[in-house]
């Protein structure tokens, strides 16, 4: 009978300081220790449990950031009522094998006279940057204040949010982050919708309608799969969907190069699939790859 050897991982711990980071993470490295980072918002659901458990199935300690970060929403945006609960997070953290939870206020992120930013040019000015478009320079500025804290080997983001996954891998590339990006799937609800913290502002029948996203790029990728290579007939089909639900506001339907993320008028190579739309006054977001 073959044996099965578990990890063990260490008690959670919760620290709120850069100096308390990186003096834990020293004594890691010193002990030859590698280290995972999962970047998060928090409000921790299956999605962020399935990055936890990834990095901590590749390395030796796991450290999970819980950061609303201010700097990456836009004026009329959810700052204010984005969900947070860090007790409810801890558990899940502990739950996935995490090691340490990163949970700062942004006063200790952000100093009152700092005045760098950090813009990733090109990849950020369709999709959601030309929606958004103060919130991909906050994320890579938090992004690489985060690596730098913690100095990760391996980091981890998901591939719901795919210009962010792409916007990141290039920053990294660009300024010589000695950090391997590893892309992880969409985990979904029961029903196809893509997992998301945002998901808690919808209403019942809000809730209920919101499963049309995923059918609408199920149909996409059933066209793409029989043969169909005009990008357009591809959006045709999404509106098509989408418009059956009176409670859905079309933000964008965009096909695009997976790596430029340029629009494309007809697919022979690997390309995205990616839709925003507006449920209520709630904003959700989902895509697939396609390889022609």
């Amino acid at each position: 009978m073959e044996t099965v050897v578990l990890k063990k991982y260490s008690n959670i711990e919760r620290v709120q300081t850069v100096e308390e980071v990186r003096r834990k993470i020293k004594k890691w490295k010193k002990a030859g220790f590698t280290i995972g980072l999962v970047p998060t918002m928090g409000f921790l659901h299956e999605g962020h449990e399935s990055l936890i458990k990834r990095a901590a199935e590749e390395n030796d300690k796991v450290v999970v950031s819980v950061f609303v970060n201010p700097t990456q929403f836009g004026k009329n945006e959810d700052l204010g009522s984005y969900p947070r609960d860090i007790n409810r997070d801890e558990i899940l953290c502990k739950k996935a094998g995490a090691n340490l939870i990163f949970n700062p206020e942004p006063s200790e992120m952000y100093y009152k006279d700092a005045s760098t930013v950090v813009n990733v040019n090109g990849l950020t000015e369709g999709l959601c940057g030309a929606k958004r478009p103060v919130h991909f320079g906050g994320v890579c500025l938090v992004v690489s204040k985060l690596f730098n804290i913690v100095t990760p080997d391996r980091a981890y983001f998901g591939e719901k949010d795919a210009q962010q996954l792409a916007v990141i891998k290039k920053m990294v590339e660009d300024l010589n982050f000695d950090i391997e990006i590893v892309g992880c799937p969409i985990v979904r609800e029961f029903d196809g919708l893509a997992k998301s913290s945002r998901n808690t502002y919808l209403s019942l029948k809000e809730r209920k309608a919101a499963s049309i996203l995923n059918k609408s790029l199920v149909l996409a990728k059933k066209a793409l799969n029989s043969g169909e290579r005009n990008a357009d007939k591809i959006r045709d089909i999404i509106t098509e969907k989408l418009s059956l639900e009176p409670l859905v506001r079309i933000d964008y339907i965009e096909i695009v190069d997976s790596l430029s993320l340029k629009p494309v008028q007809s697919i022979h190579s690997s390309i995205l699939v990616a839709i925003a739309v507006y449920i209520g006054i709630t904003r959700l977001i989902d895509n697939f790859t396609f390889k022609a």
